[in-house]
């Protein structure tokens, strides 16, 4: 009977590359996509709450640097905690939005939205998110940075709806962004649970 057969899938240096530029190509869009609410907040807010905008983006490409630094690990101590810090950001941030995406579509759906192909585009893209970050977990090691990750994740909830530059939601939500917050900070803790789930303690030599 074969053995490690999914480590050996996944760990694979062309599954991994593959996994590398979708995800990085998928990073780029993702930054286009949030194009226009980029722009208005550029001009309607103070520049440093720009990096808090485009949520799902950001999530991916932490996960493109993890896959590229499993890819080719870093020397020494700092480029260890460097590593462990993106990995813990790219499982916690893709889980969160991987999930939170798919749920905001269909719950305005639920509500009325038109459903569009574009909308189920993204359902596929972001359940891949988070499949792939807790698949990944397994291989990474970053449970000690989890706390850093998680504070990030919450920060990035509080500069979100506190400033009011969560993203952009479909018209029908308009009147539930409260709920939106609640549930938003509810999925920062789950991911955050769930990485610490589906990580390994120590990485192999």
């Amino acid at each position: 009977m074969p053995v490690h057969w999914f480590e050996r899938l996944f760990r694979h240096r062309g599954v991994m590359w593959l996994l590398f530029i979708v995800n990085f190509l998928g990073t780029i869009y993702g930054y286009i996509w949030y194009g226009n609410q980029l722009e208005f907040t550029a001009d309607n807010y103070p520049a440093w709450l720009l990096p808090f905008v485009p949520d799902s983006p950001t999530a991916s490409l932490f996960f493109t640097l993890a896959l590229l630094l499993l890819l080719y690990p870093p020397k020494g101590i700092k480029g260890t905690l460097l590593r462990e810090l993106i990995e813990a950001l790219a499982v916690v941030t893709s889980v969160k939005y991987g999930i939170w995406a798919v749920s905001i579509i269909f719950a305005g759906g639920y509500q009325g939205d038109t459903v569009s192909w574009k909308d189920w585009m993204l359902v596929v893209s972001h359940t891949g998110m988070a499949v792939e970050a807790l698949i990944y977990a397994r291989f990474f090691s970053f449970r000690r940075m989890l706390p850093l990750a998680l504070f990030w994740a919450f920060a990035n909830d509080m500069v979100d709806y506190s400033k009011g530059v969560f993203p952009w939601l479909p018209d029908v939500l308009e009147d539930n962004v409260n709920e939106v917050q609640y549930f938003t900070i509810g999925l920062t803790f789950l991911s955050t649970a769930a990485a610490w789930l589906c990580g390994r303690r120590y990485r192999k030599a």
